[in-house]
């Protein structure tokens, strides 16, 4: 979602459950502020918007058994035919109903499954003791965070912020320009008609122990040109990793870049991709 000058003030997912329902997955820390942009932004009659975060909870599922795991528990087809990458259907999970939602934020195969707020705990029982024998196990936000950085994913209000543009995020695969007239659309096309002043851009730190945690300066032939937004631990490749915004004529240079982490200035290489399937297949099949 763009405001008027053309840069990022959301990053969603939108699911269509019924001909005039949608659901509207956001950025919590950002709800309130998202939720006055809708309602400031209404027609006068026909659409209106709810927040539901008292009454939609529930766990996210990943990992290449976890379609396994989901097999388990409902009577639906959830295998790759019947269950797609980027679908979302209404189930019943024993006898729980919830929304299921084929999405990851971890880059492996996954699942969102949404109930309401006095069943989580039931849902909770239900899939730890279906996870028996799978090696199913909890991960929190330090691990999610690690896991991203593998995949180039940015984060609402890190890599995603109104300071910066649709282009310059790699979010423009988002945008139809073409569907006629919405706010920020003008301005986006002059982004594309100019090409954006920089990139995001994913990095290999050459870290001796230490890696970037956000806010460290990049260097380019001694010179700051950029900064990085997000860095740690890449656990599964073991490497050093961050994402940052450089000028776009170096977005695709491998060479003298530098990011100075407790005071020294380490090397590292700007990818052309994630470090991690670069090609998505292990959560799109």
């Amino acid at each position: 979602m763009l405001n008027r000058e053309g840069k990022l003030i959301g990053d969603f997912t939108v699911a269509r459950i019924g001909p005039e329902s949608f659901l509207i997955f956001g950025s919590g820390i950002a709800e309130q502020y998202h939720m006055r942009w809708f309602e400031g932004h209404l027609p006068d009659r026909g659409v209106a918007v709810r927040s539901l975060r008292s009454e939609l909870v529930g766990f996210a599922v990943a990992g290449p058994r976890s379609r396994e795991l989901l097999a388990r528990l409902v009577a639906e087809d959830v295998s790759n035919d019947g269950f797609s990458f980027l679908s979302i259907r209404r189930m019943e999970v024993g006898m729980i109903p919830a929304t299921i939602g084929r999405i990851s934020f971890s880059g492996e195969l996954g699942y969102e499954i949404w109930v309401g707020a006095d069943h989580q705990l039931a849902l909770y029982e239900l899939l730890i003791e279906a996870g028996t024998g799978l090696g199913l196990r909890h991960y929190g936000a330090r691990a999610l965070a690690s896991m991203r950085l593998e995949k180039s994913f940015g984060n609402w209000a890190r890599e995603f912020r109104p300071i910066y543009g649709p282009l310059e995020a790699g979010l423009d695969r988002f945008l139809a320009l073409e569907k006629g007239d919405f706010i920020g659309r003008d301005a986006a096309l002059r982004e594309r008609e100019h090409g954006p002043r920089r990139r995001l851009v994913t990095l290999i730190v050459d870290d001796d122990g230490v890696d970037a945690i956000g806010d460290e300066p990049v260097f380019h032939d001694g010179e700051a040109v950029g900064w990085i937004t997000s860095g740690g631990y890449g656990h599964v490749v073991a490497k050093s990793l961050a994402l940052a915004y450089v000028p776009a004529h170096l977005a695709q240079a491998a060479s003298a870049i530098e990011v100075e982490i407790l005071g020294v200035r380490r090397p590292a290489t700007i990818m052309l991709g994630p470090v991690y399937d670069p090609d998505g297949l292990r959560m799109r099949t």
